[in-house]
């Protein structure tokens, strides 16, 4: 997959850290942290395989997510999992946070898109 310059937005299981044109891309999709409720800005947010790389996850925009360095610690911890929906990160918490495992997303960043 190529940006609308031309650079390479995808770049499969030959890299495990992404690349600084990943990282521009997926900042300008989520706008900084994508769990649910958080406001940290995108220059203080970590870019996470959503589908772990050590599991055979990609790096590529779809793959990513911005996430805060807590909310990044948790998501590692079993305390969510991500999905993505047209685009947009969804978190569905463990049953201990919420026994019904209600999705959720940030609507702080782009607070216009319909649920």
């Amino acid at each position: 997959m190529l940006g609308g310059s031309g650079e390479i937005l995808d770049v499969g299981r030959s890299k495990r850290l992404f690349t600084p044109q990943l990282r521009r891309a997926i900042t300008a999709r989520d706008g900084g942290c994508t769990a649910p409720g958080c406001s940290i800005p995108a220059p203080w947010c970590e870019a996470h395989h959503i589908h772990h790389w050590e599991d055979g996850g990609p790096t590529s925009v779809e793959n990513g997510a911005l996430l805060c360095s807590h909310h990044h610690h948790a998501v590692h911890a079993g305390a969510w999992e991500i999905s993505v929906r047209q685009g947009i990160p969804w978190f569905v918490p463990a049953r201990y946070l919420d026994p019904q495992r209600r999705p959720r997303r940030n609507f702080y960043w782009r607070p216009g898109l319909a649920a």
